[in-house]
């Protein structure tokens, strides 16, 4: 059940405003009421709160960062290759080629984020809308198709229900017809069995 964050005024457009004395009264006689082990235990409607658990990995590297000690080279993402590049010593010609390709690698890459990042920026917000329209559109399609269904499935337990209760009087019929038929066809065969019995009695009868 959610909690009660609010408390309306029963008629507050006839009560009168109660003064600041009484507002000090009542809390304090609600105040007076109210378990003192209470002011420092959540109340039972609130759910605990849960403990969050991490890895092992995150559990380190929290340490790591609290303790102010520095990352170990060789782990997580190496930054070092988006900082700007020393110059070599003069008169280092392969130093210098090596920087120099470096160099254009990390231009290079930061041109094409840029590029990136403005695309995003341009478009990104109007493809995100627009995928949201074909969700919500697609959504509403399906609510249609649900709804549809629905009324479909109501349609038919109608029919169905009007058709039985159309013909429950001609199967009844029928049914009452039926046993009556059954029943004299029984008493047919029976007189026929009479019949069959009084001519051989009557033949015996006759031969003595």
């Amino acid at each position: 059940m959610p909690l009660i964050t609010s408390a309306p005024d029963a008629l507050p457009y006839i009560d009168a405003k109660p003064s600041d004395a009484a507002l000090f009264a009542a809390n304090a006689l609600v105040q007076s009421e109210i378990d003192p082990e209470h002011a420092n235990t959540l109340h039972p409607s609130i759910p605990t709160m849960r403990e969050a658990q991490f890895s092992d990995l995150v559990e380190q590297e929290y340490a790591r960062i609290g303790s102010g000690q520095a990352k170990e080279p060789g782990t997580g993402i190496d930054l070092s290759r988006y900082e700007a590049l020393d110059a070599p010593a003069r008169g280092d010609l392969p130093a210098w080629k090596t920087t120099l390709q470096q160099a254009y690698t990390s231009a290079e890459y930061l041109r094409g984020r840029e590029v990136n990042l403005g695309l995003l920026e341009t478009y990104g917000k109007n493809a995100w809308l627009i995928s949201n329209a074909r969700l919500d559109d697609e959504l509403k399609a399906l609510e249609r198709e649900v709804e549809a269904a629905k009324l479909e499935l109501e349609a038919v337990e109608q029919g169905r229900r009007a058709m039985q209760s159309n013909v429950a009087g001609e199967l009844q019929g029928l049914e009452e017809t039926w046993r009556k038929g059954v029943g004299r066809m029984v008493e047919a065969q029976a007189a026929a069995e009479r019949v069959k019995e009084e001519i051989l009695e009557r033949r015996r009868q006759g031969a003595s």
